[in-house]
């Protein structure tokens, strides 16, 4: 009897004797709206994201204020699923249950190998955070000076921005160095919750507004937390970004030459910058802040290139080997379809941003991003980035950024305005 006719003459028994025999569980996610919690060590971080079908792909769609993150890379293999984020080095690895529960970690590989955060994630269409329903509730929209890790080494100053309707908050805190992008959550009562997930980086806020300061604490993942306090005021500011990182004593320009992800070189004496405004942009892959400052330089470029505006970013990676540095970075050109050339300086640290840029004192943030005029004489030097997650500075940033290219493009060579 050939095999084909032995399987058939077995199910036939099975079924005959009530057995059917074991169907095969469908690869299958629910579409329409998740809920996603990362375990902070007992503290829940939400996360919201849409499950989206395209022919037979599966396909995320991450929430964090008016922020959306869209990811491609999902694969649902039997019960097995792993999702990987598009910009940095990070996934989920889960179990499925049924076609509505997914359990497991998610894997921060930058941070190491042992970086796992457990979740769980299930269809859900309720809000990122459960509310007590309190009749009444604080208005926490506007500007506070805020204040993390007050009275130990660690400490720094931010500006709280927040923006309310109803119970839901949005916003973000601005420090010196950069913001914290795209938060979203509640006011209940008189308690603050807010998160953000971005694949590089779990943000969890929380606080309690007592006698008009907020009373807080902000978590990390799962290796960093530190208490904040925070005061309503509208006229709080930080130090000049601009006057932060400066050129060392000697220096009216800067003198480089780096290899490219693509095999080049690149340096701001080279024949494509002679005699053209340059923007020389020092940041990682691995920086959520760089993501949303070359989003913007790389339209900045496109609209002025053609009038003599260059731009070059110089990459600092996390990674030992220096394949894993050179893929990351060209994902990360792929991604964000940057047209501007980008070098490979080596390792993200201080040791070696020092070799590399000896020309430069107090560098103290990626990113940062230096202008230089047509004659290459360095004209400002602009430490960190408030990105669209600051909402009305990030346009007056992009407003003064735009002005102060096209006066440098405006002025003949060795002119200094």
């Amino acid at each position: 009897m050939r095999p084909a006719t032995i399987g058939l003459v077995i199910a036939l028994f099975l079924g005959a004797c009530g057995q059917a025999p074991r169907p095969v569980r469908e690869s299958t996610l629910r579409t329409g709206a998740w809920r996603l919690v990362l375990d902070l060590k007992g503290h829940a971080l939400p996360v919201q994201f849409e499950v989206v079908k395209d022919s037979s792909a599966f396909r995320l769609v991450i929430h964090n204020g008016e922020e959306r993150i869209e990811v491609r890379d999902v694969h649902v293999n039997g019960d097995s699923v792993r999702i990987r984020m598009p910009l940095f080095d990070s996934e989920f690895m889960a179990l499925r249950q049924g076609d509505s529960v997914l359990t497991g970690h998610w894997v921060n590989y930058l941070k190491g190998p042992d970086y796992r955060i457990p979740f769980t994630a299930r269809t859900d269409p309720s809000p990122r955070f459960a509310t007590s329903g309190a009749a009444e509730r604080s208005d926490l929209s506007g500007h506070w000076e805020a204040h993390f890790s007050a009275g130990t080494e660690d400490a720094y100053s931010a500006i709280g921005i927040f923006e309310q309707h109803g119970g839901t908050v949005t916003g973000t805190f601005g420090t010196e160095t950069g913001d914290y992008r795209f938060l979203e959550g509640v006011v209940d009562g008189d308690s603050l919750k807010l998160s953000a997930f971005d694949g590089s980086h779990a943000f969890l806020f929380t606080a309690a507004l007592r006698n008009d300061s907020l009373i807080g604490r902000y978590w990390s993942g799962i290796h960093w937390t530190e208490p904040w306090i925070a005061v309503r005021n509208p006229g709080f500011q930080l130090r000049n970004p601009d006057s932060l990182t400066f050129l060392k004593e000697g220096h009216e320009m800067i003198d480089f030459e780096m290899p490219t992800i693509d095999g080049g070189k690149a340096s701001p004496a080279g024949p494509r910058n002679n005699g053209r405004p340059l923007l020389v942009q020092v940041m990682g892959s691995w920086c959520p802040n760089c993501v949303d400052e070359t989003v913007l330089l790389n339209e900045l470029y496109t609209k002025y290139n053609d009038r003599g505006l260059e731009v070059m970013a110089i990459a600092f990676e996390k990674y030992e080997e220096d394949e894993k540095a050179l893929q990351a970075l060209r994902r990360f050109r792929d991604e964000l379809g940057v047209r501007y050339p980008i070098a490979y300086a080596g390792q993200a640290s201080k040791e070696n941003t020092a070799q590399q840029l000896p020309f430069l004192d107090h560098l103290m943030s990626y990113p940062t991003c230096i202008l230089i005029d047509r004659s290459g004489k360095v004209r400002r030097i602009r430490t960190g980035f408030y990105g669209p997650g600051t909402g009305e500075h990030y346009q007056h940033f992009k407003r003064s950024l735009e002005d102060f290219i096209l006066q440098l493009l405006e002025e003949p060579v060795g002119e200094a305005g």
